[in-house]
């Protein structure tokens, strides 16, 4: 079965893929852009790729009542033991593990990463999803760096990058990464969540098209595709 990517609003994900559903950044509580609720979540998976409360969000919660294994950082999977949460994996940047569903690599993102009570995140990272039908690769929060000609030579069917600008990359950075990656298709995240980091994604995809190799896949808030 093919894999299949449902965007929940601002940067989360559900990923079906190998019999397993991953979450990636499941913020949903206080998400005016959220399609479901935490207590509707499902999970085998869940990974994060920093600290700040719009990507942890509901994840204790949600680990809690789906047990599902968490994955993230040292500093973050060292926080979540505090908060009970015991089904764990830590990994750092430039470290890769396999799992079931596939392999798990965590990249560099130039951001921050402190965690919702103040305590410290670690760094904050990309995620690079090696699975049986392709590599998705989601940056989150960052600016442009151009070491993502490196994350592109590791051959990327779906890139995930924001374009919302003011925290993260804008649309005209985005398409510059989008260059440098070079993936087969390139979706937009971390954007119309609220006024501050509101974009055309229409605009965007236009620009995709007219000045990179990527077709781009916008979907609204609920919406799905197959890697």
């Amino acid at each position: 079965m093919a894999t299949k990517i449902t965007w929940l609003g601002h940067s989360t994900y559900q990923i079906e893929t190998a019999g397993k559903t991953i979450l990636l950044d499941p913020f949903l509580t206080g998400n005016p852009s959220a399609t479901i609720s935490a207590n509707e979540a499902s999970a085998d998976v869940i990974i994060v790729s920093h600290g700040h409360g719009d990507h942890v969000g509901d994840t204790v919660d949600i680990a809690k009542h789906t047990n599902a294994l968490v994955i993230a950082n040292f500093e973050i999977i060292d926080w979540m033991g505090k908060q009970g949460i015991e089904n764990v994996h830590p990994q750092h940047i430039g470290g890769a593990h396999e799992y079931e569903f596939g392999t798990v690599k965590l990249t560099i993102a130039h951001h921050g990463s402190m965690l919702p009570d103040g305590s410290n995140g670690g760094s904050p990272c990309g995620i690079l999803l090696k699975l049986n039908d392709g590599t998705i690769y989601f940056a989150a929060d960052t600016g442009l760096f151009y070491d993502m000609t490196l994350i592109g030579e590791e051959g990327v069917d779906l890139a995930i990058l924001p374009i919302g600008d003011n925290f993260t990359m804008g649309p005209e950075d985005s398409v510059r990464a989008t260059k440098m990656i070079a993936p087969k298709r390139v979706m937009p995240m971390h954007y119309n969540t609220w006024p501050l980091i509101e974009q055309d994604a229409a605009a965007w995809a236009e620009q995709i098209r007219a000045r990179t190799e990527a077709d781009p896949i916008v979907l609204e808030p609920g919406e799905s595709c197959q890697l």
